[in-house]
């Protein structure tokens, strides 16, 4: 990390809420203390999932890789999100932050989605979109190199990184998808964050930020913002 790109982040970037954030607030509002909350993608420690502790009746963990470190009160398992072990109806609320670009066949896990939501059960999540910078260069470089890249990048271990297809990261394929498996699209937000990918570079983060800056202040430049944040209901 820079030293000036730390500097101008903290500088610029200390009151603006980053997209985890809002996403974590958005599940906070539409979840209640007798609900059954399904993080989709959660990961090994569930980090996103434990901050729910107390907050509903079940909370309950998806993910391929193992888990480690994982508190009493949430249930975990090991699965596709095209085939998860629990039962027709049986959850309120699903989350899924940073998963979607990684689905290979998003159609089976909307249909999947909406086979485990009770009537009137939400989707939230949060995602790519196609038509950032970053994801346009990650489009470019092959999917065997993400892992190195985004190690030394953003100091992620290589075998948290997996291979991205970017299948629901737009308006028209996240419409498409959701009807398809009969979602109502709820909400569809563009959020923006600091350039995390620059931080390497002082000044490569500069020009970046200046570019933050303009596209999450000039709506018409709204769909070229980093993350999509997407709300979908199961019809009562």
């Amino acid at each position: 990390m820079s030293e000036l790109a730390d500097k101008l982040c903290h500088r610029y970037y200390a009151n603006s809420p980053h997209p985890y954030r809002l996403f974590e607030e958005q599940v906070g509002r539409l979840l209640k203390p007798d609900n059954v909350l399904l993080d989709a993608g959660c990961g090994r420690t569930v980090p996103v999932l434990r901050k729910y502790l107390g907050r509903a009746k079940r909370l309950i963990g998806v993910e391929l890789v193992d888990f480690t470190d994982v508190p009493a009160g949430i249930e975990t398992h090991n699965a596709n999100l095209a085939q998860i072990p629990v039962e027709s109806a049986s959850v309120d609320l699903i989350m899924s932050r940073s998963v979607f670009e990684h689905l290979s066949d998003p159609q089976a896990v909307y249909a999947e989605f909406m086979r485990i939501l009770r009537p009137g059960g939400r989707v939230v999540f949060l995602t790519a979109n196609m038509w950032d910078y970053g994801t346009l260069a990650a489009r470019m470089i092959p999917n065997r190199f993400h892992a190195g890249i985004v190690a030394k990048v953003e100091g992620r271990a290589e075998e948290d990184t997996f291979p991205t297809c970017y299948k629901t990261n737009t308006r028209a394929d996240v419409d498409r998808l959701a009807a398809g498996a009969g979602f109502q699209v709820e909400s569809y937000e563009y959020l923006s964050q600091y350039p995390n990918y620059l931080m390497f570079n002082g000044v490569a983060f500069f020009l970046g930020m200046c570019y933050e800056k303009l596209i999450s202040k000039v709506e018409l430049l709204r769909y070229l913002r980093g993350w999509i944040m997407v709300t979908l209901k199961k019809p009562d």
